[in-house]
């Protein structure tokens, strides 16, 4: 099944442990979008209120249908902070990584010389 193509947007790394997604809104005020968690999903929709209008247009280029933008969100990652600027929707996600699922190094302590080194539990396994 082929991935809808609208809107177009961009996922960016910013850094180690951090995410940017930038989609194109052109159109759409702030409070036609929403931006929803739902199930290790981040769930992105717009809706255009309809407007009576009494224009003739005789081009009309910039889509304003509704949409619905889903992104699966990997293990640990949570949206931090979500934009809205120059007709772009700007969305933060950040890795966090519990302390419990970090490698971390073991202590061996040696039975013959009574000596303790260090050993990389990473490297171990």
């Amino acid at each position: 099944v082929a991935q809808p193509s609208y809107p177009p947007y961009n996922i960016e790394k910013t850094a180690d442990d951090a995410y940017r997604i930038s989609i194109a809104v052109a159109g759409f005020a702030a409070d036609e979008l929403s931006v929803e968690v739902k199930e290790n999903a981040l769930v992105v929709s717009a809706r255009k209120a309809p407007v009576a209008s009494d224009r003739s247009y005789l081009h009309r280029g910039i889509a304003t249908r509704a949409f619905d933008r889903r992104f699966h969100l990997a293990d640990h990652v949570r949206v931090s902070a979500a934009s809205h600027a120059d007709g772009m929707l700007h969305i933060d996600l950040v890795r966090e990584v519990p302390e419990a699922l970090k490698p971390r190094r073991i202590e061996i302590a040696s039975s013959l010389t009574g000596a303790t080194d260090v050993v990389d539990a990473k490297a171990v396994n």
